[in-house]
């Protein structure tokens, strides 16, 4: 029996886990409690540069452990996949730039003033107009449409998909405390990550 689905499967579950403690406000509010308020201003960044290297070693697993092959796409479908994955990456671009990208990367908090950096903006047009988070959209759709999948790859992308489903619901918890009734309002006009589909409202 092939168990490396379930060391796949627990190696995203942990990362969630950290993940989701450092996107945490209380986790924000103690790190500045403990280190000052200049923390807002490289907290960002780190956050960003602890999930980008620290997902490194999960993403190393499936191709490290024993696995298998559960289909190859032919053409046309193939291209047709090839494709699908190009535009989910220009959504990917359109959704980070509609936002401010240096922000979202961390370096302006580096050189804001922390009373500037409190002043968030609410995006709700362009891609925001037909999702509440295009980049998990874009991502989602990216991965699943893999021209070859294998089972220790499907075993990384329904863990992926399933963190990101539960880190949506629990973002935007933290979404309504900072925005309010706005946050709210958007959220009942528009899906969470499927055009069309209103389910997670």
């Amino acid at each position: 029996m092939n168990i490396s689905p379930l060391y796949i499967l627990f190696a995203v579950f942990v990362y969630g886990l950290l993940h989701s403690i450092l996107a945490a406000l209380k986790t924000k509010a103690l790190a500045r409690q403990w280190l000052g308020n200049h923390t807002d201003r490289w907290y960002r960044l780190f956050f960003n540069l602890f999930g980008f290297f620290s997902f490194l070693p999960v993403l190393a697993l499936p191709p490290l452990l024993p696995d298998s092959v559960l289909y190859r796409m032919p053409a046309p479908w193939l291209y047709l996949a090839l494709a699908g994955q190009a535009g989910a990456v220009v959504m990917l671009t359109v959704g980070i730039l509609q936002t401010d990208t240096l922000a979202f990367i961390g370096l302006r908090q580096l050189v804001t003033i922390p009373q500037a950096l409190k002043e968030e903006k609410l995006v709700i047009t362009g891609l925001y107009r037909w999702v509440r988070h295009p980049l998990y959209t874009a991502g989602l759709l990216f991965i699943w449409l893999t021209p070859v999948m294998t089972v220790n790859w499907l075993a990384l992308y329904v863990g992926v998909t399933l963190y990101t489903i539960v880190g949506a619901i629990y973002e935007e918890r933290k979404l309504v405390k900072v925005f309010g009734v706005a946050y709210e309002d958007y959220r009942k006009r528009t899906p969470m990550l499927i055009p069309g589909l209103k389910w997670g409202q």
